[in-house]
């Protein structure tokens, strides 16, 4: 169940940042303010599949084609090839 919102008196700059994060995650004001607020009451949000790309290669994880190259380099190096 949803309950409508209304915010009453949002300063200037605070409507104009809001319009400036919605514009760069490519929401409509409403999904990022709504996403803030989950955010500052610690409810999980889903990770956009670029979001979750980008965390995954931020945290250096490989995928299984890099992962075999570096099994094949180790194998190499101790075999002397």
């Amino acid at each position: 169940m949803s309950v409508p919102l209304t915010i009453e008196r949002l300063p200037d700059g605070v409507a104009a940042e809001l319009r400036r994060r919605a514009a760069q995650h490519n929401h409509s004001v409403d999904d990022e303010v709504l996403e803030i607020l989950q955010a500052s009451l610690g409810e999980p949000r889903r990770l956009t599949i670029g979001e979750l790309a980008a965390r995954a290669r931020a945290s250096g994880l490989r995928t299984p084609s890099e992962s075999a190259a570096i099994v094949r380099e180790a194998r190499d190096a101790r075999y002397g090839r």
